[in-house]
């Protein structure tokens, strides 16, 4: 008799976080891990606006405070915008309990790929009215090079 591994038995591994060494099927699929950074990416939508001297990413983070939000660059060249929403905890309050409950909570984040000519040492964030830009200033172009001129002797 084989077994059958039936779907809520891998949707409830998730939401109670089993260690994948307890999950068989782990070695064919991505790690969870990977799986909730790939929903979590997902679910975060984000801009990116090109201007003359800098690139903005406009990431929505409605209910979020700006000290919930970590921005930081990985690998050199990756800018990373990630966190946690938390649900507010009310229901015991006075008996109320949730109807319905539809705003996603859980981690977010996004990264994005810096081109060449980010300047990494000017980098800002500000979140105002549930929407966080972070802007990164581009390095100036390259002068070009000026010929060098050789003086030729006569022998």
């Amino acid at each position: 008799m084989e077994f059958v591994r039936l779907p809520i038995v891998s949707i409830l591994e998730d939401m109670l976080e089993v260690p994948e060494e307890h999950n068989e099927k782990s070695r064919n699929n991505p790690s969870r891990a990977y799986m909730r950074d790939a929903k979590a990416m997902a679910a975060t939508p984000a801009d990116v606006i090109e201007h003359p001297n800098a690139y903005v990413f406009a990431v929505d983070m409605p209910g979020i405070k700006g000290e919930e939000i970590k921005v930081q660059v990985e690998n050199e060249n990756v800018l990373v915008v990630s966190g946690e929403r938390q649900r507010e905890n009310k229901e015991n309050e006075g008996g109320a309990k949730y109807v319905r409950m539809e705003r996603r909570m859980g981690k977010f984040m996004r990264k994005f790929q810096l081109p060449e000519n980010a300047d990494l040492e000017k980098i800002s964030a500000v979140c105002h009215d549930g929407v966080l830009k972070v802007t990164v200033q581009k390095l100036p172009p390259p002068e070009p090079k000026k010929p060098k001129t050789i003086q030729v002797q006569v022998a």
